[in-house]
């Protein structure tokens, strides 16, 4: 059974993925068992990775509502068929452009069964913003070290299994335009899809007991509004900055299926020491 049927049937996906979701932002429902969005900073090879996976089976489109270009590809993995989403290249998933804000709903709401993270292996440090921030909303996810022939030219060594350890998922060190690790992170997806990986995704811990109470009250009162809500601390943590379009999809009830006819109660102030 594929993995829109089983949605429908069910009402919701074992796997994770939300076909009424995925159709709102504009991804057509089809024969596919798992769809995988692929995420990364401009410039770290993310389209070449894309066209190293898909091949010659893929289109392109517009992103609902948006003029924000969208490419989709499929391949064939273990007799299972995934579909490959490739999202905007952005620097993080703060919603202060169009973008980031396509980026940011599809991991959120979307729900892919794995995201891949592309990374840049000779700037590393400043890619690492968006791998965090990913990891943040889903643990369902897989680095993808690429550019590690240019980061050995220039003397830069990455230990890919102390990353792996300290983020809790899958980096696969790769070259993508020789491609290098391609066959590794083909692996590495079919073990976090089928379950086979289970990741300890690295989340930031806060030390302020203001911050934490604050975001746990507002956590609660999310998941007490909206049922299907994925990962309602992150969300408030974006409503706690002030994400104005967190803070509209709140309002006007469009984050996610709500419970009850209730107006949304209050949302808690971060009180001043």
């Amino acid at each position: 059974m594929s993995h829109a049927e089983t949605a429908i049937q069910c009402g919701s996906c074992a796997s994770g993925c939300n076909t009424a979701h995925l159709a709102k932002l504009g991804i057509k429902t089809g024969n596919w068992d798992y769809v995988v969005a692929l995420a990364g900073n401009p410039n770290t090879g993310k389209s070449t990775i894309f066209n190293a996976l898909t091949g010659l089976n893929q289109h392109v489109g517009n992103w609902a509502g948006k003029t924000v270009t969208r490419a989709e590809g499929a391949f064939t993995l273990g007799g299972k068929k995934f579909k490959l989403v490739d999202l905007p290249g952005t620097y993080s998933l703060l919603s202060t452009s169009v973008d980031e804000e396509i980026a940011r709903d599809f991991v959120l709401f979307g729900k892919p069964d794995v995201t891949v993270v592309v990374a840049d292996a000779t700037r590393l440090e400043r890619n690492l913003n968006l791998v965090l921030q990913i990891l943040e909303i889903t643990d369902r996810a897989v680095v993808a070290l690429n550019l590690i022939d240019e980061a050995g030219r220039n003397n830069i060594k990455v230990d890919e299994r102390s990353l792996a350890r300290d983020l809790g998922v899958p980096v696969v060190s790769m070259a993508a335009r020789s491609g290098k690790g391609v066959d590794e992170l083909l692996g590495a997806i079919e073990q976090v899809s089928s379950g086979e990986f289970q990741a300890r995704p690295h989340r930031i811990k806060y030390t302020d007991d203001i911050l934490e109470n604050a975001i746990d009250t507002l956590a609660t009162q999310l998941h007490g509004q909206f049922e299907d809500l994925p990962n309602a601390r992150w969300v408030a943590l974006r409503l706690l900055e002030g994400d104005e379009s967190i803070i509209n999809a709140v309002q006007t009830a469009t984050l996610g299926t709500v419970r009850a006819a209730n107006v949304f109660p209050p949302l808690v102030q971060l009180e001043a020491r």
